[in-house]
């Protein structure tokens, strides 16, 4: 199946309860506000460096953000030694634009 065809770019944040919604915005704002240790452009979209201790919160906002932004795909390194978290973003064409207009540069 071609998800690009699929599966269009864009947000339904009506996906995510909206009794959920307030904390899964205010999670996206710290982690990609005070969170983010490094963040690298890939071809699809970017991948974000957290400390391991934000383990459990990104992982928090991958299970709501799914619901919302199906064109994504999610992927999650934890390194070894307590190393960084990585959080990989990307999807269709567009995607990276997209994330820079939601999650700012």
């Amino acid at each position: 199946m071609d998800t690009e065809a699929a599966v269009p770019l864009a947000c339904a944040p009506g996906a995510i309860p909206a009794d959920e919604r307030p904390a899964h915005f205010a999670l996206a704002a710290e982690l990609f506000g005070t969170g983010v240790r490094e963040r690298r452009a890939l071809e699809d979209g970017y991948a974000f460096a957290f400390d391991a201790a934000w383990l459990e919160r990104v992982m928090r906002f991958v299970h709501n953000e799914r619901r919302c932004c199906p064109f994504l795909e999610f992927g999650i390194t934890v390194s070894a030694a307590e190393g960084p978290v990585w959080l990989r973003l990307a999807g269709p064409r567009g995607t990276r634009a997209f994330l820079d207009a939601e999650l700012g540069r």
